[in-house]
């Protein structure tokens, strides 16, 4: 079987993500020219393709990943990095969904998805994670059976969390909102930067890298793998894994995924000022539109939402407009902070029917793995991802992969 694919990458970010302006081209990797072969094939070098190649390469297996554009300049820069276990759907409604088993499941692993990350940032010498409480919060008073539901079943689930009331929330945080929970599992970091720290080391231990090295067509003879490029070169895997995220729509003909706009806007510089909150708190809330904000190290004011149906012209055209809806949203939920805007952008994320990811094989591609963490919490399930494919290489068995398989019950 051969799959053929676009000639171009879809433009998943547009305006300018801070994480570029900031770090600029972290490192250089060069194009495949020449026939090449390997164990496993990795496609996809954002976030994702990285901690799968530092999965495998750290069990010991031989890998080439490839990527279609420059490194991290896919999802991975336009990402605002917000750690958390909460997956889009609260869990409580999860619960009802899908059944309590699965659904705590699924949270607890996006848990301990944090901290196997901490561990792994602090054995490759990666500076850029920090540990950092989050707040689910709303505005509006009638939500208050909503959050309390939603309070309980984390509490139940075993997460360290506290209810808070719009005199506390206001005293503590100066954040305008009726209710939330705290919660004191959580992080923030640099999805581009720990992309490119992630690869440098997997190439100390032998990882291959190579970007702008699109793939134009898969031959699949269920018993190895070629992949061609668009130059003509040949790279020839016993097995594959897919890591591109959103634009897997060009390797699989089933519908897995809506695709989205989120909008972001970042602050001026304030490292000369106390950070504007207590304790760097990162902020979620329920509402519609919802916004999600963390502060940055230098005390910039991130602030990321207003989503909206994929489209490369909306994407191109309303960042602006967005990043002022933004700005307003910010300064009515936090009227004594002053906010400036700098830098605006858009990226892409993909919204499942139950909020989870895909992740492992699909049936109609034989030795062909899938990591694709959709969903606002991406880079916990990249982690997820990567431990579940190499053991799915390795040939161990693990229970986990039915909550993430491409024919679950949803």
């Amino acid at each position: 079987m051969v799959q053929f694919f676009s000639r171009h990458c879809m433009e998943l970010v547009a305006g300018y993500p801070f994480s570029v302006i900031q770090h600029g081209l972290k490192f250089q990797y060069p194009k495949l020219l020449n026939d090449t072969s390997s164990g496993v094939a990795i496609i996809g070098g954002g976030i994702s393709g990285a901690l799968t190649a530092y999965y495998l390469t750290e069990a010991g297996i031989e890998c080439i990943l490839l990527d279609g554009r420059t490194i991290g300049f896919g999802s991975s820069c336009a990402s605002t990095s917000l750690l958390q276990y909460e997956l889009d759907r609260p869990l409580h409604k999860l619960i009802e969904e899908t059944g309590e088993e699965r659904a705590l499941r699924s949270y607890r692993l996006c848990g301990s998805a944090i901290d196997r990350l901490a561990s792994i940032t602090e054995k490759i010498g990666f500076t850029e994670l920090e540990r950092r409480r989050s707040i689910f919060f709303t505005t509006h008073k009638s939500q208050q059976a909503f959050i309390q539901k939603e309070f309980e079943a984390r509490k139940k689930a075993g997460f360290e969390v506290s209810f808070l009331s719009k005199e506390e929330i206001y005293r503590d945080y100066g954040l305008k909102a009726s209710w939330a929970i705290l919660s004191e599992l959580g992080a923030t970091t640099n999805a581009y930067t720990l992309t490119h720290a992630l690869l440098q080391y997997c190439m100390s231990k032998g990882l291959r890298v190579f970007d702008r090295s699109k793939v134009k067509a898969i031959k699949n003879t269920g018993k190895e793998i070629y992949l061609r490029l668009e130059n003509g070169s040949t790279v020839k895997a016993d097995k594959l894994v897919n890591a591109t995220g959103f634009e897997v729509v060009n390797f699989i003909s089933k519908k897995i995924v809506d695709l989205y706009c989120t909008y972001a806007v970042v602050s001026e510089n304030q490292s000369e000022k106390e950070a504007p909150w207590k304790d760097h708190v990162m902020f979620w809330n329920t509402d519609d539109p919802y916004l999600y904000l963390r502060l940055t190290s230098d005390n910039r004011i991130l602030i990321g939402g207003r989503d909206e149906r994929f489209s490369t012209k909306a994407s191109r055209k309303i960042f602006d407009r967005k990043s002022d809806l933004l700005k307003d949203d910010f300064e009515k939920l936090f009227p004594k902070i002053p906010f400036r805007s700098e830098f605006a952008w858009s990226g892409t994320f993909g919204r499942t029917k139950d909020s989870l990811p895909y992740i492992g094989a699909y049936p109609k591609t034989p030795n062909i793995y899938y990591a694709l963490g959709f969903g606002g919490n991406g880079i916990t399930f990249s982690v997820i991802a990567a431990e579940l494919i190499r053991d799915l290489i390795l040939e161990k068995g693990n229970p986990d992969l039915s909550l993430f398989q491409f024919d679950r019950r949803h």
